[in-house]
């Protein structure tokens, strides 16, 4: 065995050396499927004689490229001329390379969901519809869902536009995409979908794409969509050597359109493919292995496997039934405090708290403030989201692309040139009159001319400015260009005359993002290139959530579990183990929902190394409302043998709970229903006490569903309910079964 790959067990090695057709290695939790697949990729260059630039690895998050990448120099050097690439950063890359093939200049942008909405407001208001019915986020919902089909707006139209209310959303989705095109812009959608459209509209391009790419390998294949399914097969289709790596019992993005069926039907999607399972797990304890398998095996669809160590048992999982949703946050922070005081080696980033929703956070970030223990929410890029930032990045993109209205349009009063709502909005209708960008219409003198004097002469400025470093950013760095930008556009000198304790705080963000480009810089001159704008802009567009991730932070990470997937932590918490919240209310009646979330289930606690704490309350305040709950259905399947804590489903007084913390019980017991034996009357119950049958709802209504939160109806037809939510996206309801109650606006 050639001596850098002897560390591989012999399932891993033989995934390693198996280069040709396709193959499909079924990598478990933890089971070293990122050391399997950067040792394959070292024994294809080093051992194989394989060109770099012949190989194309595809994962899901910037993280994982760059792991990967770093893993594989660590073992061959440098792979100068690969690509180790996202789907969504791979096609960019290819659109980059054939702009004039795909139908777009060079410098086109890419919205973010900030833009993506600031182009539909636009258009809400040119077609004088209500925001409340048509939504942006629901419009936008509504396209990406069509994108992923590759639905474009003209058969959009012909299938949708006879219901009502679709009419108006062809229309919207029409003109999104004429708004997109005029300025020179794709959004996330479209990276995939027009790279998919390129390959299949030209067949010479196509063919030396598959000729350079003669071996393809797909991380996290159970997550792939239509789309990018499609792309696979296209790239593959040549020389069949295509590696899937994947794991059917971990897909749990079916909501934002993964298909479970490109890895269950792998074989049959590329006949005589070779089957590897990775099987044996390098990260948890044997007790916490089992439970998770107890969980798993109770869905149908799914390949046959089970994770094993050599590792010892462990300690077993841990369960807690709280009274309420506080103790169990005081309970959480209790066993950390005590966990650390007992292991020395632990630190305060060992720990997870992972959630099914996001709603569940507060009661712990309250828990732990008030024990002074430092966590971190990943949540969002709040350092991406700050104004100051946001801003930045617009004038930015303006100056690569002048035709990027949504970003100009941001900035044209920032910092303040004397233009008001009513005359940006003035400004914008020209443009659409004029079928231009409206950039070009504050290039005509005579419409500047035409404000107040002061105000011209600020958008003269503007226009010289944004025009200038247009011309000029192929010879300056990006970082010299960010010094110009923030000086020649005015807006630091605006922040400086503030002289605010707020305008400094922005100053220094603004500073800090110095250090972003510079660490970007450094990064391409390691691997022999430069940092031009458009590399650097695309990089910040594709940052995902977990990416900005940082273990090195000693703080108690809090996140959802979907967040979670691809982490790991010595010890995890898994709150909320009740049924509504998880399996939430909308799965427990759909087989295809619930084995979603029993895989989410399974990811969570596959996330922990040395202890699993899964936890409950009695009672809980959600939206305001205090209800007794049922104990997690996914509790009852976890093998008892493994478990220890509070017996499940034995009834266990609230009183009992709180004695432990010398509080008084602040409800009272009242009649008590077995959860396990009347789950359903329970649940009929609770949804009678606050459904909206018998009442009248129209669209524009604002509603607050028990588990899905705070939403608005964009349609009603008679007990059907069509609610686009804050967090949730869209969902069709019906009016008399679901927990739902109307919210009276102020």
């Amino acid at each position: 065995m050639i001596d850098y790959l002897k560390k591989l067990n012999p399932q891993q090695y033989e995934a390693a050396t198996t280069l040709e057709g396709p193959l499909l290695i079924l990598a478990g939790a933890g089971s070293g499927k990122t050391g399997t697949m950067t040792h394959r990729i070292a024994y294809m260059i080093r051992d194989a004689g394989v060109d770099p630039r012949a190989i194309l690895a595809v994962t899901f998050t910037n993280k994982a490229a760059a792991e990967m990448r770093d893993r594989v120099e660590a073992l061959v050097g440098s792979v100068q001329g690969m690509w180790i690439q996202t789907f969504h950063s791979a096609c960019l890359r290819m659109l980059r390379l054939n702009p004039e093939e795909a139908g777009y200049a060079r410098n086109f942008v890419v919205y973010d969901p900030v833009d993506q909405k600031s182009v539909i407001k636009g258009l809400l208001k040119e077609l004088d519809l209500d925001p409340k019915r048509f939504a942006p986020a629901y419009v936008l919902s509504e396209i990406s869902d069509a994108k992923e089909q590759a639905v474009g707006a003209a058969q959009y139209r012909r299938e949708n536009g006879g219901r009502a209310g679709y009419q108006e959303l062809a229309e919207l989705y029409d003109r999104y995409e004429k708004a997109l095109k005029k300025n020179n812009a794709m959004d996330f959608d479209d990276l995939i979908l027009r790279a998919v459209q390129l390959l299949e509209g030209n067949r010479d391009l196509l063919h030396r794409y598959q000729e350079r790419f003669r071996y393809l390998m797909v991380d996290e294949y159970q997550d792939t969509n239509m789309l990018q399914y499609k792309l696979v097969k296209l790239l593959a289709e040549q020389h069949g050597n295509i590696c899937v790596v994947g794991d059917d019992d971990q897909c749990i993005y079916q909501w934002r359109g993964a298909d479970i069926r490109n890895i269950l039907e792998f074989e049959k999607d590329f006949p005589g493919a070779k089957v590897i399972k990775l099987e044996e797990n390098y990260r948890s304890s044997a007790y916490i292995l089992d439970g998770a398998h107890s969980v798993i095996s109770k869905n149908r669809g799914r390949k046959a496997k089970k994770l094993w160590t050599r590792a010892e048992k462990g300690e077993k999982i841990s369960y807690y039934r709280a009274s309420d949703d506080k103790e169990e946050a005081r309970y959480v922070g209790a066993r950390i405090e005590a966990l650390m005081r007992k292991d020395s080696a632990l630190t305060f980033s060992d720990f997870a708290i992972l959630y099914r929703t996001n709603v569940q956070s507060r009661r712990f970030e309250e828990a732990l403030s008030a024990k002074g223990i430092p966590y971190q929410v990943l949540s969002g890029l709040r350092y991406y989201d700050r104004k100051e930032i946001k801003d930045v990045l617009a004038y930015m993109r303006l100056v690569m692309n002048p035709k990027d209205d949504a970003g100009l349009m941001r900035i044209i009063n920032e910092p303040k040139r004397g233009l008001g709502a009513k005359s940006q909005e003035s400004l914008r209708t020209l443009a659409s009159v004029r079928d231009q960008n409206i950039m070009d219409v504050l290039r005509d003198r005579e419409i500047t001319d035409s404000f107040p004097k002061k105000t011209a002469e600020s958008l003269h400025a503007f226009v010289s400015a944004i025009d200038g470093l247009h011309l000029e950013q192929a010879n300056r760095s990006v970082l010299d260009l960010y010094d110009a930008i923030l000086v020649k556009t005015g807006y630091l000198a605006a922040l400086e005359e503030q002289s605010t304790v707020e305008s400094e705080s922005r100053i220094e963000n603004l500073m800090e993002f110095k250090s972003v480009i510079t660490e970007k810089e450094r990064e391409k001159i390691a691997q022999g290139e430069t940092l031009v704008l458009e590399t650097f802009l695309e990089e910040l567009t594709l940052l995902a959530d977990v990416d900005n991730h940082d273990p090195r932070e000693d703080t108690v990470s809090l996140m959802t579990l979907h967040s979670a997937k691809g982490l790991e932590f010595s010890v995890v918490f898994i709150p909320g183990m009740e049924t509504g919240i998880f399996p939430s209310y909308r799965t427990i009646d759909q087989g295809e929902g619930m084995e979603e979330e029993r895989r989410l289930c399974y990811v969570g606690m596959t996330r922990a190394k040395k202890m699993l704490f899964l936890t409950s309350a009695e009672w809980r305040m959600l939206y305001g409302k205090t209800e007794l709950t049922s104990e997690s259905l996914f509790l009852k399947e976890i093998d008892r043998g493994v478990m220890c804590g509070d017996a499940v489903y034995d009834r266990k007084s609230p009183a009992s709970s709180f004695a432990r913390y010398d509080r008084k019980a602040p409800y009272s017991e009242g009649p008590y229903v077995s959860p396990l034996a009347s789950l359903r009357a329970t649940r009929g119950k609770a949804d009678e006490r606050r459904t909206l049958a018998g009442k009248d709802v129209e669209a524009g209504q604002k509603v607050q569903h028990d588990t899905f939160g705070p939403g608005t109806v964009i349609e009603a037809s008679g007990n059907v309910l069509t609610v686009i939510f804050d967090e949730y996206g869209t969902k069709k309801l019906a009016k008399d079964l679901a927990p739902m109650h109307k919210v009276e606006e102020q």
